[in-house]
């Protein structure tokens, strides 16, 4: 097989001689070679076959825009399918085999598909397989899908790394215009970072003589070391592939094959995107066929890895940026023959190996046939970010057009393809300086596709679109651009449409007759290229699936002795001390109604609503009546769903007219900041309300029990703690070491208690003070488990543990805002439902056992009947110091059952138990209010 490789020139190291196998035939190249250019430099033109047609395809691209040559890689016992050749770097050993094709890539058994094209146009498969019923078809239909496949095999080192970083100027591209703006930022004082998705810096710097009086390889080098020096930082094989929700964009960096990418999340002050263009096709009849490639592309390959793309070539260019590709690949000794663009029609003559392109009646003989159709600012990004793309008429191109202010585009992303001007206007967008007027020497003569024309002429190679699939959208009345591309998979998968848009927008225009901007274009969408499915699975893995949250006081706690347990995703104290748990939890249960406890109450929620329509939207999505919540107060309430169940019980506090603070359940933050904002962006104006999850920033101290009001009297907090002063669901201001806090009186056991909040980083203090205070009195520390024992007494609830998938408010003894409040709310239309209003639905209750024994949770409350049928269920259940054995259950009708024996069956042993109110410790709340 001829070698195309020159003897010298390009990027590669001609040391590191590297064997590679290609569909079993062996075949070497250098350090620094991709697939493609390894394979072109052997002489390899079939690589791949197109998707429904099976048809040879050889390498169009030199880079992400490549459409056919699509591979499966195995390397050292690991195989990865879909690997783009173009961008996948030779590795030794590799073993590589091109998709959708077998045996090989040149000869495949289903290239017959090829002969019935004529049945298989666009959505011939809509219409085809109906009759006789479409599920007889849909089995094979599916298994020929698809390009590439998975192995089987479960490779659990695979694994992404994750990072989140931050920056000021993030620069896309480190071409001319993307290095000269990191530069100038870098040089300016910004924190900047340049993101570049080759391993090499330049861009297509390298098909240029000389940049600024340097050659490129010195220019480049000079701007790079400009960049380092003033602490800017440059990520290479780093592709910037989607931006995201506030300033967010995705990196994905290639850390060799076979070893996951590593994901940075990089949050941004503003971008310069220079991103560059693309070479675009041109249409005409069997363009698709191996040696047809872009003539840029071709200049690349020359210039990167000293590869010929062939060594007799036809080229077909419009514009002027093909002049300096075609004179350096006769340079290099290509036997090149330039045609005009009136010369045709032209046919590529030929199937695996070109013969020539025929123009009219004239005959060319070549191997290759080299095209320009024209550049294409690559504006995916700034597509992902809102911003919308303008008609050039001059350049032929969508430009930039009306965008966010936190993205500059510079170079040939903005359409501006001269190499002096770009680097001039990217410094100006760099530095914030208007750009001066540019005289661009960019010339285009327009060669769109000819609706009509003769012969299979292909848009889409990777899909098998042609100009007759576009036609025959027409004539069915998709003529929408997104109609078009769903009927015809013009420009999806990894295509994006970086190499198909523009000519099915024109094909498309031209059949309607009216301009391609009128026609308008379709939203881009991330990723930019395609990334391993791993990268989003990231570290949800082991630990990592739901990573636990700690305690700012976690030292404090393990020092006290505490039993650390996972509680609602909190890493909590369960008790404290060493030994039999049981007999702590009982100590620590029994010392709070006795003397005091103090407990580490951070992960309640609090989650902050302000703005101006904080007032009616807290009243909307809370069951209760808030409005009539005094600043200064706080009332406990229920969150529901639109069903009308319980989402969230928990207590919201009124700082301010137009200021709320939400304290929900430990484990429902995130479900209930969740719930607020979809409510607050559904029928609401979100730029009149604002919420803030203050959790994880704030630490709270309880402190429970008889003796509560001595400890904090201790502290001098500033706030008068009289029952009197300080009421019962009411918070005021205080201050510790100089510090603001917070103190609630609000209470899970029943008891007279405080909870003080502290920013997180004077937790430790205020706990050391709170402890030291305690300790005369005899207050001990107080875990989950004893805590669970003391709100069973007082018959409080814990959502999703005493309430299930139908609970609703009235269920749990609150009744009257269904009857009372006037004003919609969330779950409202549910409430009054026949379903909610039947007289069996379970209701909360209390139970007793007879035998005094404590009942197992979960077991079934079952009738007398002869035929036992399940009224409800024990959901909590314990022994209490004070109380002895007592439990919590949901049961049918329960209300109206107090005073009735029942029987309660689990794994098949029967003990009686009477139904009672819930509350079983201080009904008055005497305590409470004390």
């Amino acid at each position: 097989m001829t070698s195309h490789r020159l003897p010298q020139g390009g990027l590669i190291d001609r040391k590191q001689v590297l064997s590679f196998t290609f569909d079993g035939r062996p075949y070497q190249g250098f350090q620094g070679d991709t697939l493609a250019s390894a394979l072109l430099a052997n002489g390899v033109r079939v690589v791949g076959r197109s998707f429904k047609y099976h048809r040879p395809r050889g390498v169009w691209g030199a880079w992400v825009d490549e459409p056919n040559a699509i591979m499966s890689v195995r390397l050292n016992g690991r195989e990865l399918p879909n690997c783009l050749a173009t961008t996948t770097y030779l590795e030794d050993g590799m073993q590589v085999r091109a998709v959708n094709a077998w045996p090989s890539a040149q000869f495949d058994l289903k290239g017959g598909l090829d002969l019935f094209h004529r049945w298989l146009g666009a959505g011939f498969y809509y219409k085809t397989f109906m009759w006789p019923n479409w599920h007889l078809f849909e089995p094979m239909i599916r298994k020929m899908a698809g390009l590439g496949a998975v192995t089987a095999d479960v490779d659990d080192s695979y694994v992404a790394d994750q990072i989140y970083d931050e920056c000021e100027t993030l620069v896309v591209g480190g071409g001319a215009s993307g290095l000269a703006a990191a530069c100038a930022a870098a040089q300016a004082g910004q924190d900047v970072v340049l993101v570049d998705d080759q391993h090499a810096l330049g861009g297509g710097l390298f098909r240029c003589e000389r940049v600024e009086g340097l050659a490129p390889q010195n220019w480049i080098e000079t701007q790079r070391a400009a960049i380092k020096a003033a602490g800017g930082r440059i990520l290479t094989r780093s592709t910037a592939f989607g931006v995201f929700d506030h300033r967010m964009l995705g990196l994905i960096t290639d850390r060799g094959f076979g070893v996951a990418p590593r994901l940075t999340r990089m949050r941004v002050k503003r971008v310069i995107l220079a991103s560059g263009a693309l070479d675009r096709p041109k249409t005409f009849a069997n363009n698709d066929r191996p040696g047809v490639m872009s003539l840029i592309a071709a200049h690349e390959y020359l210039v990167r890895y000293g590869v010929l793309a062939g060594r007799s070539a036809v080229a077909l260019s419009n514009n002027t940026c093909g002049d300096g590709a075609i004179a350096a690949l006769q340079e290099a000794g290509v036997k090149l023959e330039t045609l005009p663009l009136d010369a045709g029609p032209f046919t590529v003559r030929g199937g695996k190996l070109i013969k020539g392109l025929r123009a009219g009646q004239k005959n060319h003989p070549a191997d290759t046939v080299l095209v320009s159709g024209g550049l294409t600012p690559t504006l995916h990004l700034w597509s992902h970010a809102g911003g919308k793309l303008s008609w050039c008429a001059t350049r032929h191109a969508f430009v930039p057009g009306d965008g966010p202010d936190w993205m500059a585009v510079v170079g040939g992303a903005s359409g501006v393809f001269d190499l002096n001007a770009s680097i001039s206007l990217a410094r100006a967008a760099a530095l914030g300086q208007d750009p001066e007027p540019i005289n661009s020497n960019y010339h285009i003569t327009p060669h769109w596709p000819k609706p009509g024309s003769k012969g299979r002429q292909w848009i889409d190679f990777q899909h098998d679109v042609t100009l007759k699939d576009v036609e025959l959208a027409a004539r069915e009345n998709y003529v929408s651009v997104e109609h078009l591309k769903r009927y015809t998979t013009l420009g999806m998968a990894s295509d994006q449409g970086k190499s198909s848009n523009m000519a099915g927008l024109a094909a498309m225009a031209a059949l309607q007759n009216c301009p391609i901007p009128e026609l308008g274009t379709t939203r881009f969408r991330p990723p930019f290229v395609p990334i391993p499915i791993e990268t989003y699975h990231g570290d949800h893995r082991g630990a990592g699936w739901h990573p636990v949250k700690r305690l700012p006081l976690e030292a404090q706690h393990r020092a006290a002795g505490a039993a650390l347990c996972e509680y609602g995703g909190w890493l909590r104290p369960g008790w404290y001390g060493a030994g039999n748990a049981g007999d702590h939890i009982q100590n620590e249960a029994k010392t709070v109604r006795q003397t005091a406890g103090i407990f580490d109450a951070s992960p309640l929620g609090k989650i902050e609503v302000m703005g101006p329509d904080a007032e009616s939207f807290v009243n909307f999505v809370y069951y209760n009546t808030v409005k009539t919540l005094k600043p200064g107060h706080i009332r406990y309430g229920f969150m529901l769903t639109e069903g009308g169940i319980v989402l969230d019980d928990g207590v919201i506090s009124r700082l301010g007219p137009d200021h709320f603070l939400i304290s929900c359940s430990s484990s429902h933050v995130e479900s209930v900041h969740m719930h607020l904002e979809a409510w607050r962006q559904d029928g609401n104006d979100p730029s009149r309300i604002f919420i803030h999850d203050l959790t994880q920033g704030y630490a709270t101290v309880t402190v429970t029990g008889p003796k509560a009001r001595e400890i904090l009297q201790a502290l001098d907090l500033g706030v008068d703690l009289s029952a009197k002063a300080f009421p019962h669901m009411t918070f005021r201001e205080g201050q510790f070491n100089d510090l603001p806090l917070r103190i609630a009186r609000v209470s899970f056991t029943g008891e007279l208690s405080f909870e003080i909040t502290i920013k997180a980083s004077a937790a430790s203090d205020l706990w050391a003070s709170v402890m030291a205070a305690g300790q005369p009195l005899g207050a001990t520390l107080l875990g989950i488990e004893a805590l669970s024992i003391l709100r069973a007494e007082k018959g409080y609830i814990m959502v999703g543990k005493d309430t299930d998938g139908e609970t609703m408010p009235h269920d749990l003894g609150f009744a009257l805002p269904r009857i009372k409040k006037k004003t919609p709310f969330v779950g409202d239309r549910s409430l009054r439902s026949a379903k909610a209003n039947t007289q069996n639905r379970k209701a909360l209750v209390g139970l007793r056992a007879a035998d005094g024994g404590v009942l197992p949770t979960g077991a079934h409350v079952v009738s007398d009947a002869p035929k036992k049928k399940s009224l409800g269920y024990v959901t909590s259940s314990y022994l209490s110091p004070t109380l002895g054995p007592l439990a919590l259950a949901l049961v049918e009708n329960g209300p109206k059952r107090h005073g009735e024996s029942v029987d309660i069956w689990h794994n098949a042993e029967i003990k009686r138990a009477t139904i009672c109110a819930p509350c079983f410790y201080d009904p008055q709340g005497e305590r409470l209010h004390a």
